[in-house]
């Protein structure tokens, strides 16, 4: 029997771990599923190409929380009270939490109808462009696990779904067990 060449071994043994600590990163990665709209590249076209170039937002009427915003592929919009006009004060652990709904170099952006004000992108401290609701930066929430969950309506007092209109109300906070942002 011929003996194995410790590098050999060693190549195998890093490459394995790579492979497992990539597979790890993008199961841990929120989802990012999109809505296919009319201005969206066809689902045929190579996977370089079908990066959508439209965010299209929705609207959700809701008997208790009135009217309001959902994103990409029909989640729930946010905003945090803590942030200030135009500039986003959720960073880090409360990112990870909160996403950012974000817009890619060149994506536009198609408003519901009824909405008043602008929904223009800001720039975030780490130099991505998030989309706002006249100047309300918009987030995601990780506990959303489908379109219609608001699961993280009136969080600490400071999160509620986006409403139709800018400066429009949100539904009073619900009481929150949760910690932190």
């Amino acid at each position: 029997m011929r003996p194995i060449n410790p590098l050999f071994s060693l190549a195998g043994v890093a490459t394995a771990a790579l492979l497992f600590a990539a597979a790890c990163s993008s199961a841990a990665a929120t989802p990012q599923a999109s809505v296919l709209v009319a201005t969206d590249v066809p689902s045929t076209a190579p996977a370089a190409s079908q990066a959508a170039t439209t965010f299209t937002i929705g609207v959700v009427n809701d008997a208790t929380l009135g009217a309001y915003l959902t994103g990409q592929n029909g989640m729930t919009l946010y905003i945090f009270t803590a942030d200030a006009p135009g500039v986003s004060n959720c960073s880090g652990t409360c990112a990870t939490n909160w996403p950012p709904a974000t817009l890619a170099d060149g994506m536009t952006v198609t408003p519901p109808a009824g909405a008043t004000g602008a929904f223009v992108p800001i720039i975030r401290a780490d130099g991505t462009r998030q989309l706002a609701h006249d100047n309300q930066p918009l987030y995601y929430y990780a506990g959303d696990s489908k379109p219609g969950d608001t699961t993280g309506q009136g969080l600490n007092g400071k999160w509620f779904v986006a409403p139709l209109t800018s400066g429009g109300a949100t539904a009073s906070p619900a009481a929150s067990a949760a910690t932190g942002y």
